[in-house]
């Protein structure tokens, strides 16, 4: 099952992204992250994060997000895990 794990950053957080980056980009290979990016806002500065990711029930995938790097390194403000359905690409 696919679920979308939807994170908003604590503001002034730039730092604290950029510390996790290399552990954060690890776990999404190591992990069943199928895609991932940044938010973004118009000045082009990053603002939170988007993984679609497969787990097994809505319980893996809260295990999952705990367990991101920048997660476990207070990055995030918010953090909504939805279930998500391919339909395009």
């Amino acid at each position: 099952m696919l679920f979308a794990v939807i994170c908003t950053d604590k503001p002034g957080q730039l730092e604290t992204r950029k510390a996790n980056r290399d552990a954060h980009l690890a776990y999404l290979d190591e992990t069943d992250a199928r895609v991932a990016g940044p938010f973004m806002d118009d000045a082009g500065a990053m603002t939170g994060s988007l993984v679609v990711i497969e787990a097994s029930d809505r319980a893996g995938a809260e295990a999952w997000a705990a367990n991101d790097p920048y997660a476990k390194a207070g990055l995030f403000e918010t953090v909504r895990i939805e279930a998500w359905k391919k339909v395009i690409g």
